[in-house]
């Protein structure tokens, strides 16, 4: 099942990678069912004021349905009262004088109002239009039970009757939504703490409800569409897993998962796909492939399981090694242009400076891996690489002259960078708070367009001791999607472009997105002490 691969000098054998996907195999959790009705029948309504311009308003109860009898034309809306994963199904029965011709009837899923109250096409997204999810039945025989075989991803639901015969009306009843999840129990709640408010608890709720819905056998990045393991999402959902549901197993499976499925000169690929079998996919990012070394060292500290990270260590030096090789003569780290930096969905981001310190944080994770496994060469190893990136980006980097760090000819300045550098160590604490809070006031600084980046700018000042500024900045961004609405917490939210996309669609946006769950876990660190 694994990827042909060498060993890329870290001692590797492709039995070896074999053994590994066959050890995550072997980690395949059960899912667990929850069988949902909607909750109430709504309908779209036009509002300027509400996110991406559309609400729901209640019409009528569910029972209603049992009353009304449809034809070409009828439609509806249902709530489900919240989001889920999982499967649909429903019920048709024919009132008239007989079936002469089959029923034709569309379903269209909706994570929030704008997925079903704006048409799907024409679509003029960059991504498959294959993702959005509607389907249309077509039956013969009634009455019948549908089962749609595929999952969604959805609080609501459009059913439309597009075709039938004048002969006979239909009756559609027993909708119901089987929801899927790998997570068990219910975590504990967030302690009683400073600065802890209603909103901060909701959050945590919804930040709790967003990971329960992407634990599928794998962290998937997000249930509605691309529903890929991804490392840099991956090191997230652990993070508030660790201190959630405590779900070990699952992060074993997916670091193991990663291990396994290496290209061929042993650098990881930054996604990797399950079915019909585990294949590596086609991305590489650059600073996902050196945030691996920080998943490894997570797992093995919240869970114990030092085993694993010495079975695993090799994966890690060989990233260390692979990537240093983009250290220049000056110490300074040059990813190749044709590779992949994501650093966040920001167009016009400069990355230079962030992808700098991302190494040097990942060095110094690879560094405590390496003493705790007894590799204590490597160790001191990065410990000199680290003295000599960190002395490169300070020269490069650091503008004394406004005491914040800048990146590229232009020295731009940015969250991601002054989130990476105090994260890396490079800005020592004090330096890395004052750089930190002047973002609020610089209008040129260039802000998240993520939650991603919003997770590690807030991780970033708890780092440096700025709590009830962190707590703000969670109660100001989550709880601005919060008050929008959001059951579960989106992939791409900027509270000035409420309608931004990275794919040309918002119908396309992924609305419960595996990255966006961390509060979950920088609450329960902020409210610590």
């Amino acid at each position: 099942m694994a990827s042909k691969a060498t060993d890329g000098g870290a001692g590797i054998s492709p039995e070896q990678y074999r053994r590994w996907v066959e050890t995550a195999e072997a980690l395949k959790p059960t899912l667990h069912s929850t069988v949902r009705e909607p909750v109430a029948l709504v309908a779209p309504v036009a509002d300027d004021a509400a996110f991406l311009h559309w609400k729901m308003e209640r019409t009528e109860p569910v029972k209603a349905l049992a009353e009304r009898l449809l034809t070409q034309g009828d439609e509806f809306y249902l709530d489900f009262g919240s989001h889920g994963a999982g499967y649909f199904s429903f019920r048709v029965a024919a009132v008239g004088t007989g079936v002469d011709a089959p029923v034709r009837v569309r379903i269209t899923f909706g994570e929030v109002p704008v997925e079903v109250a704006l048409p799907h096409d024409p679509y003029k997204g960059s991504l498959s239009r294959a993702w959005l999810q509607d389907e249309t039945v077509t039956l013969d025989v009634l009455p019948a039970t549908v089962h749609l075989p595929r999952r969604y991803a959805f609080r609501y639901a459009k059913v439309e009757v597009l075709a039938i015969s004048s002969s006979y009306k239909i009756c559609l009843d027993e909708f119901r939504a089987t929801a899927v999840t790998s997570a068990e129990g219910t975590p504990e709640p967030l302690r009683d703490g400073p600065g802890i408010s209603d909103t901060l608890r909701k959050i945590d709720e919804v930040s709790i409800h967003t990971l329960r819905d992407c634990m599928q056998t794998v962290f998937e990045d997000g249930p509605k569409r691309d529903r890929r393991l991804w490392i840099g999402d991956l090191r997230l959902q652990a993070l508030a897993n660790y201190a959630t549901f405590r779900n070990y197993k699952l992060v074993k499976r997916c670091l193991y998962l990663f291990a396994g499925l290496p290209y061929e000169d042993g650098s990881l690929a930054a996604c990797v796909f399950e079915q019909p079998q585990p294949v590596k996919g086609g991305s590489y990012i650059v600073d996902y492939a050196a945030l691996y070394a920080a998943a490894l060292l997570d797992y093995a500290k919240a869970s114990g399981d030092w085993a694993t990270a010495r079975e695993l260590w090799p994966v890690v030096r060989l990233q260390m090694e692979l990537l240093g090789r983009h250290v220049n003569a000056d110490g300074l780290f040059r990813a190749p242009k044709d590779q992949w930096v994501f650093i966040d969905w920001r167009d016009g981001l400069q990355r230079d400076a962030a992808m700098h310190a991302i190494f040097v944080y990942s060095l110094k994770q690879a560094a405590e891996l390496a003493q705790r496994v007894g590799a204590s060469a490597e160790a001191a190893q990065y410990a000199e690489r680290i003295t000599q990136m960190t002395a490169a980006a300070r020269k490069a980097y650091f503008d004394a002259t406004q005491s914040l760090f800048t990146s590229g000819p232009e020295r731009q300045v940015s969250w991601a960078t002054q989130a990476w550098m105090t994260l890396a160590g490079i800005a020592t604490k004090e330096e890395g708070a004052k750089a930190l809070l002047a973002m609020f006031d610089r209008h040129d600084a260039v802000r998240p367009g993520s939650p991603y980046l919003y997770h590690y700018f807030t991780e970033a000042m708890l780092e440096c001791g700025l709590k009830n500024e962190a707590l703000d900045l969670i109660e100001w961004y989550w709880g601005s999607m919060v008050k929008a609405g959001a059951d579960t917490f989106w992939e791409v939210y900027d509270p000035q472009q409420p309608g931004l996309s990275p794919y040309g669609s918002v119908l396309m946006n992924s609305y419960c997105h595996a990255w966006s769950c961390t509060p979950a876990y920088l609450l329960r660190r902020g409210s610590e002490g």
